[in-house]
């Protein structure tokens, strides 16, 4: 099958689109044949090294953890699908990825991908959803009628957030460059804040949580903002400084996000039901993966970046 590897850690020329073998699937696994895969933050920085202190990685090594495709062959022990199920899935960090034509998942890690979905646009859900899911309600416990703070609220995880806290009745606040306004506003966002217009923090106090997807001084100048007890849900790298936190009253927490085969199946059925919007900022083949990566890297996509497979 074709694939993109990287055999050394590096920037994104370290990527290379060559022939790989196909991957071995157990009686727990679903084999998908690949159509779209989703460019994340984190593939590169796995392509970096910049986990590898926690997460050696066996090189050559395929990245890429958002999936949509169609089963091709399942596991003795796989009754939930069949070959021909459309699906999309967020799949284990710590194995091969999906900017390959062929993936091996574990079937619990699988959900049926939206009726109202090409698999182009389902490959921009999983990774970035789950995470939003996860910061806002698991990690952080918003509830309804407390306010967010969504850092870079046109980011893949920052769309799903915006989306996810309005629907649960939460005063959603973002910051996003103005050319982003109006698209957030549409999503739900009751306020948007041009973060290059000045300070964000001016005028801001008695924030119940920040989802933090940026890091660095735009964390530090967070702090302040929430409310004492509030929370700072960090998905930015490297996680927040708890002493930092109980000095400023609050709490802080790290944003571990995992596979979730039953969440993204709830997931879909928002999105088919239209209470969850997708958006995507460019669809690239994956011989052009370096490129999509260092898009990434920028840090200016709209959404999501897609890697078109099949």
């Amino acid at each position: 099958m074709k694939a993109v590897r990287f055999h050394q850690y590096g920037d994104a020329e370290v990527l290379r689109f060559e022939d790989a073998p196909m991957p071995q699937f157990g009686e727990n696994d679903v084999l998908i044949r690949v159509h779209a895969s989703g460019v994340n933050p984190s593939d590169c920085q796995f392509r970096r090294g910049d986990y590898r202190a926690f997460v050696p990685l066996t090189l050559p090594f395929i990245p890429g953890w958002d999936v949509a495709g169609t089963i091709d062959a399942v596991g003795a022990k796989v009754t939930r699908f069949k070959p021909g199920d459309a699906v999309f899935a967020m799949a284990d960090m710590f194995r091969n990825g999906a900017y390959a034509q062929y993936i091996a998942v574990r079937a619990n890690e699988v959900a049926m991908a939206p009726n109202s979905l090409p698999p182009e646009q389902a490959a921009g859900v999983p990774l970035a959803a789950l995470t939003a899911w996860k910061a806002l309600f698991d990690d952080a416990a918003l509830k309804a009628g407390q306010s967010v703070l969504v850092h870079a609220g046109a980011g893949g995880v920052g769309l799903f957030a915006i989306q996810l806290a309005r629907r649960a009745g939460a005063r959603v606040i973002a910051t996003a460059s103005a050319a982003n306004h109006e698209l957030l506003r549409q999503l739900g966002a009751h306020q948007v804040i041009d973060y290059r217009a000045g300070d964000f923090a001016a005028g801001l106090k008695d924030i119940d949580v920040v989802l933090d997807t940026v890091g660095g001084e735009t964390r530090e100048r967070s702090w302040p903002v929430l409310r004492p007890g509030g929370t700072l849900a960090a998905i930015a790298m490297p996680p927040p400084d708890e002493a930092r936190a109980r000095r400023h009253g609050v709490r802080a927490v790290p944003v571990r996000v995992q596979p979730h085969g039953e969440r993204l199946a709830d997931i879909a059925r928002l999105i088919d039901a239209g209470e969850l919007k997708v958006m995507i900022d460019r669809v690239l083949p994956l011989a052009y993966a370096a490129a999509a990566q260092r898009y990434s890297e920028e840090r200016h996509a709209r959404g999501k970046i897609i890697l078109r497979i099949a």
